[in-house]
This record gives structure tokens, C-alpha cells and sequence, in this order.
């Protein structure tokens, strides 16, 4: 590891005091772009013009620092903690790729130095004044989620956003990804539908790769908010492998209006609970 001691504070710092909204993005199985949805999020808020912070939590899979092209920066120290990494001077982030010696080491830890680890994410780094501290999770329903959901919970937590493919397999991990919510007393903003189509780059016809509609469906089924789809688009894979601005870039993609929507749903419900 690099970047600092990585023991406990004796005192726990009110880090994220200057944070107004707090959202964390779940995924009852990998591989469904819950770290795509965040990046988007994060860039469509900043956009909107807020001020936006990361927070990458998937200590096994931290792939937010290469989807904004900032795997080479490492965080230092201030008076008040570790101050995250800063994308073009706007977007706050702060990942466990920014700690490891080489991008390619396995985290090979046990469950209490990983809890301890994000325990230390929420109270020792210097967040500053936030809009949105968007939460890329892990996969599945651990305790890294259960130490995540605690270690947030004295703070302004907004809610929990749910991502899933239209596969029944997918659908199926985020109804347990729903029961987790409900559980631990999330508020649930809504569900999300990735890779709902594929945009041929030629004629931008929409084609139905895997199946459609399971997010949307099970939203209904469970009475939460379905807060769209956004189809696979070439353009959206080559910005984010390239570090590249999506929501700037490319405004005629057809992924582009399902993004900024969903970002404005999310603007919506906080200032509806400010």
C-alpha cells in the first residue's frame, strides 16, 4: 500500500459534513455497469452544475480511477486526512487503485481490515464542500455493504440506486439487492436498466441483445421508481476505456438522454428532501 497509514484514527473526523447528498449505487451481481452508471451520474451532475464526489468502495474491482483517467494520481495528506483526487478540478474521487503499489495487485484481505478500510474512506478523507457523494459499491449484499450503509448512515444519505441488465438472472440478484435495502432502511431512488439494447454505430437502429424490460417490470412489481434505460453504445464503452467526457462529448448518442435523465431524477429527489 502507498499513500499513508492506514490504521484507525483515534477520533473520527466529520469528513463529510460539507456533503449535502449521499448516493449509493448497488448491483446484485457483477458485471451489470453499476461503476459505468456512477461515472455518468457523477459527470451529468457536474454538468448540471454541481459540485460532484466519488467514493469507490469496491475494494476487489476499483475501476472508477481508469474510467476518468486518473489510474496514475495518488492521494496525500492534509491537517484533516487523505485529500482525494481531483478530475479536472471538479470531480472529487477516491479509490483503493489510488493506495496500491501497482495497478494489478489483488486485494487479498479478510472482511475486518476491508470494513476497516471503509470505515476510514468515510471519516479520514477531506471531502470539502459536496453537492453529491456518489457510492460505487461491490457486488452483492456483504459486510462491506453492511459497513458501508453504517459508516454513511450519521450523514446525509439520500438513497440507493439499483442497477441491473434486463436478464432474469440480473433481475432476480437485484430483488435481493431490494431486500437488502429495505433491511438496512435505504431509501430505494429507483432502478436502473443497463445494456437494455445494443445502437448499431452504422444506423443507429436499437437491437435487443438480451432481453427487455426486467428492471422496468420489477419496479412496477415492487412498487419502487424505475428510473430508465440506457442501451449499449459504442460511443459510451470507447469514452469511458479512453478517460473521455461522455456527457460532453457525445450529446447525440442515444445513451446521452437516458443518462442526463436519470441525473435529473436524482437532482429532483434531493431537492425534494432538502
Amino acid at each position: 500500500m502507498r499513500g499513508g497509514n492506514m490504521e484507525e484514527t483515534a477520533g473520527e473526523r466529520a469528513s463529510l459534513a460539507g456533503v449535502r447528498h449521499i448516493v449509493l449505487v448497488l448491483s446484485g451481481k457483477g458485471g451489470v455497469g453499476k461503476s459505468t452508471l456512477c461515472t455518468e451520474l457523477a459527470l451529468a451532475l457536474r454538468h448540471a452544475g454541481k459540485r460532484v464526489g466519488i467514493l469507490d468502495v469496491d475494494l476487489c474491482g476499483p475501476s472508477i480511477p481508469r474510467m476518468l483517467r486518473a489510474q496514475d494520481s495518488a492521494v496525500h495528506q492534509c491537517d484533516s486526512g487523505w485529500v482525494p483526487v481531483f478530475v479536472g478540478q471538479d470531480i472529487a474521487l477516491m479509490s483503493i487503485g489510488f493506495l496500491l503499489e501497482r495497478p494489478d495487485d489483488a486485494v487479498v484481505w479478510r472482511g475486518p481490515k476491508k470494513n476497516a478500510l471503509i470505515k476510514q474512506f468515510v471519516t479520514d478523507v477531506a471531502w470539502g464542500e459536496l453537492d453529491f457523494l456518489i457510492v460505487d459499491t461491490p457486488p452483492g449484499t456483504s459486510d462491506e455493504h453492511i459497513s458501508t450503509v453504517e459508516a454513511l448512515r450519521p450523514f446525509q444519505l439520500l438513497g440507493a440506486v439499483l442497477v441491473t441488465t434486463p436478464q432474469a438472472v440480473s433481475v432476480g440478484d437485484v430483488r435481493r439487492e431490494l431486500t437488502f435495502c429495505r433491511k438496512a432502511g435505504l431509501q430505494i431512488l429507483g432502478i436502473v436498466e443497463n445494456m437494455s439494447g445494443f445502437v448499431c454505430p452504422h444506423c443507429s437502429e436499437c437491437t435487443n441483445i438480451f432481453s427487455k424490460g426486467g428492471g422496468e417490470e420489477l419496479a412496477k412489481h415492487t412498487g419502487v421508481p424505475f428510473l430508465g434505460c440506457v442501451p449499449l453504445d459504442p460511443q459510451l464503452s470507447q469514452s469511458l476505456e479512453e478517460g473521455r467526457d461522455f456527457i460532453q462529448e457525445f450529446p447525440k448518442s442515444s445513451a446521452f438522454p437516458a443518462l442526463t435523465h436519470i441525473a435529473q431524477q436524482i437532482l429532483d429527489t434531493s431537492q425534494r428532501s432538502s
